[in-house]
């Protein structure tokens, strides 16, 4: 195993990270964004006000995505197992 496979890992892992991440961080970014618009115009200030529809919200997306979620993490780790023969020198 090189420093190249290494960082190919690396980065692969890292980009499969932020792929699978994104769907539930977008989601709380935006109803978030948008309780903060509502909370800054009517000028109510309820913490529940801006936990529990980003709550539900995440779970919406989680069980929207979560099928993808799976398959891309599933053919992630199957790529590495793959792999494992050659990064073991043994072709």
């Amino acid at each position: 195993m090189t420093d190249a496979d290494v960082t190919e890992i690396a980065v692969e892992t890292m980009t499969v990270g932020a792929k699978v991440a994104a769907p539930v961080l977008l989601t709380a970014l935006l109803v978030g964004f948008l309780i903060s618009l509502f909370q800054a115009a009517t000028q109510i200030q309820e913490p529940t006000l801006s936990f529990v529809p980003k709550m539900i919200a995440v779970s919406i997306a989680l069980l929207v995505t979560g099928n993808w979620v799976l398959a891309e993490m599933v053919s992630f780790t199957e790529h590495l197992f793959d792999q494992l023969p050659r990064l073991l020198g043994r072709t």
